[in-house]
């Protein structure tokens, strides 16, 4: 049975989200709130959480394509080619929001996403998912909620959605009704923005 966390979204308290870390460090999986919708999340270096997350998505981990979370830049060498000035420029303009930008991957990757040529970088403009992964030390894994529901494409009640997952999720994270439009994806692999998805996000 899942956890919920009320957590202020403005204002998260130091101690809560250390409970929240620690389920990470532990290999659980979390649902949390960001600038965009709800979403799943897992410590990216824990393979079995990794394996865990693409179960409930229903995919196989080596076709998974989760984002990978950050609250800035500094972990972009972790997981990317080197990129050009212009490249960082652009991405500095957009973050933190609601983007996921597609990079050259390099092979420093962690093993679940090993294989893989390109990684999709998000920075979220939140405090929760921000002072997560800050009090982390590194990035989660993570994919979007999405709902069963024909008009509605995401869920957006978190009573609703800890409902649902309720056996699946260690731990979720009620800051409030989300958003119900995802980030907006765009390719940077070329060196010029491309957009593949229009989400939440203006370019």
């Amino acid at each position: 049975m899942a956890k919920i966390l009320r957590i202020h979204p403005d204002n998260p308290q130091d101690n809560v989200i250390n409970e929240v870390v620690t389920v990470l460090k532990n290999g659980g999986l979390i649902i949390y709130p960001s600038d965009t919708v709800y979403a799943l999340g897992c410590n990216i270096f824990d393979i079995r959480a990794m394996e865990k997350l693409a179960q409930l998505k229903k995919i196989k981990l080596e076709k998974a394509h989760f984002s990978i979370i950050c609250n800035d830049l500094s972990h972009l060498s972790n997981f990317t080619k080197p990129i050009d000035t212009a490249v960082f420029r652009f991405l500095k303009s957009k973050i933190p929001g609601p983007f996921t930008f597609i990079l050259e991957a390099n092979k420093s990757l962690p093993l679940a996403y090993k294989g893989n040529k390109t990684v999709g970088i998000r920075v979220p403009d939140h405090a929760i998912t921000q002072l997560i992964v800050e009090k982390l030390g590194h990035p989660i894994a993570s994919t979007s909620i999405k709902d069963d529901d024909e008009v509605l494409e995401y869920s957006t009640d978190p009573e609703l959605i800890a409902e649902k997952y309720d056996s699946f999720v260690d731990l979720v994270i009620d800051s409030g009704y989300g958003d119900n439009m995802a980030s907006t994806v765009v390719d940077l692999t070329s060196g010029e923005p491309e957009l593949i998805r229009q989400g939440k996000g203006e370019l």
